[in-house]
């Protein structure tokens, strides 16, 4: 069974960081894309960021570009998500998922695409 399991949310002045890491278990953690979405209160999930199987290649949300950056170990099992520069709008729940398909190169930003999700963790930046 695949756990994601977040943690590193918070709350954080507008202009802060916050660093989120999302750990997995199961040994085939390395042969997956991973990717962060988040759900602001009345609002749909929405992709934030994603990164292929080794960290080489990633890619963002218009939002977030040249201010978060996604990064993952593989010996850890782990993704992160370095958030700075943060702005009221960026408040939401945070999840990090699996991209259903094994070893693809294709950075996908469609929630259809993972199939495992983690809980979430909150992030709340104030003004």
């Amino acid at each position: 069974q695949i756990q994601l399991v977040e943690s590193g949310g918070g709350l954080a002045q507008a202009g802060g960081s916050l660093k989120l890491a999302c750990a997995a278990s199961g040994p085939t953690f390395s042969v997956y894309a991973m990717g962060w979405f988040r759900q602001a209160p009345g609002k749909d999930r929405e992709f934030v960021a994603t990164i292929d199987l080794t960290g080489g290649s990633t890619f963002y949300a218009d939002s977030v570009k040249g201010r978060f950056t996604i990064s993952r170990d593989n010996a850890k099992n782990t993704v992160y998500l370095q958030m700075n520069s943060l702005k009221p709008e960026d408040t939401a729940v945070y999840y990090c998922a699996r991209d259903r398909t094994r070893r693809t190169p294709v950075l996908h930003t469609s929630a259809w695409a993972y199939d495992y999700w983690g809980q979430g963790t909150q992030v709340t930046v104030s003004s």
